[in-house]
């Protein structure tokens, strides 16, 4: 490029995470999220330079705080701040929201389902802070960047880059604590990767996404219903089940036991609040592989949750309630998206 007006223009939101943290030492790769502190946008801009080299970036700021502390009223904040500068910078290129790994997969996929505008939108993270030795904050920024910048990742729905990879929102899952890989998608793989000399995509998301679901007309003043996530284990009752139906859950979601089968003391409660209406899905803690209707699911009235994580099977049980009370489009919602 012989200017960087010639270069497209991106908005980069900040909402936090490690990205956008400094530690206490340049071996803080630990303690910083309770010790150390966060900076804006525009000032991680200033600290990673190379991101004027791909892109003109417009900073947004929009929180700065751990990614454990986001909220799904502050995911429909967000994407009303996507929207209104979609609607008044037609030029910008793609959006980029900077945000903490903890539950990165979480807010990409509520905005995959909700989301109604053209341009690219990428979520990056990183595994560790800006000002560690080694950190991978800088280089997956520019990758970010790349991404959202490039014409080929409009209809591929909302996009999650880390450690030089494109993934779905729908699939990827963070699958370690520490480690610069931690973002996969188990069951179908990434859709692309970015190298040194340029993006390069290899599948496209077959089930519906951004900006073409049934989600995208719900006011961003939406009060998602209480959905929550009974997690199996050898010997698990039905405690926790009744605890949250007594809190007012209109939605359960079970980790079943692989291949999605709940403990044995689970299943009464589980299907005594499906005989009363609360809808109850079944997943599977395994981390890969579907659940699908089988006999057990019918006979019980449970949906099968497909190979969604527990966490996404939530959103989308969370979204559907919203939108309809109908068990039959609640089914239907699983087996299409």
């Amino acid at each position: 490029m012989s200017s960087t007006s010639a270069l497209p223009r991106v908005a980069l939101i900040g909402c936090g995470g490690t990205m956008s943290s400094l530690g206490t030492s340049s071996l803080d790769l630990m303690d910083y999220p309770e010790h150390g502190s966060k900076i804006d946008a525009r000032e991680m801009l200033a600290r990673i330079p190379e991101a004027s080299l791909v892109a003109q970036v417009e900073p947004v700021a929009f929180k700065s705080v751990g990614s454990t502390a986001l909220t799904p009223a502050d995911w429909f904040a967000l994407r009303a701040v996507i929207r209104a500068m979609a609607r008044t910078h037609p030029d910008l290129a793609g959006f980029v929201i900077v945000h903490g790994t903890a539950t990165l997969e979480e807010t990409a996929f509520f905005l995959n389902l909700t989301l109604d505008i053209a341009q690219p939108v990428v979520l990056v993270g990183a595994q560790r802070p800006l000002s560690a030795v080694g950190s991978d904050a800088p280089m997956n920024l520019v990758q970010a960047l790349r991404v959202a910048a490039a014409a080929e990742s409009r209809g591929r729905g909302v996009l999650v880059v880390l450690n030089d990879e494109i993934h779905a929102a729908r699939d990827v899952v963070k699958t370690s604590t520490l480690r610069l890989q931690t973002f996969r998608s188990a069951d179908f793989g990434a859709l692309g990767i970015v190298d040194p000399d340029g993006l390069h995509y290899y599948r496209r998301p077959d089930r519906p996404h951004a900006p073409d679901c049934e989600f995208a007309g719900l006011p961003d003043d939406t009060v998602l219903p209480r959905v929550d996530i009974v997690y199996s284990y050898a010997g698990a009752d039905s405690v926790l089940i009744q605890a949250a139906i007594d809190h007012g859950a209109r939605g359960l979601v079970s980790a079943g036991l692989a291949p999605g089968i709940p403990a044995r003391g689970e299943l009464p409660a589980l299907e005594a609040a499906a005989r009363a209406g609360i809808a109850v899905v079944q997943c599977s803690r395994a981390g890969a592989g579907r659940v699908a209707r089988r006999r057990y699911l019918n006979d019980t009235g449970f949906i099968g949750g497909e190979d969604f994580s527990p966490q996404k099977a939530r959103i989308l049980l969370a979204l559907g309630l919203a939108s309809t009370g109908r068990a039959d489009d609640l089914r239907r919602m699983f087996e299409t998206y």
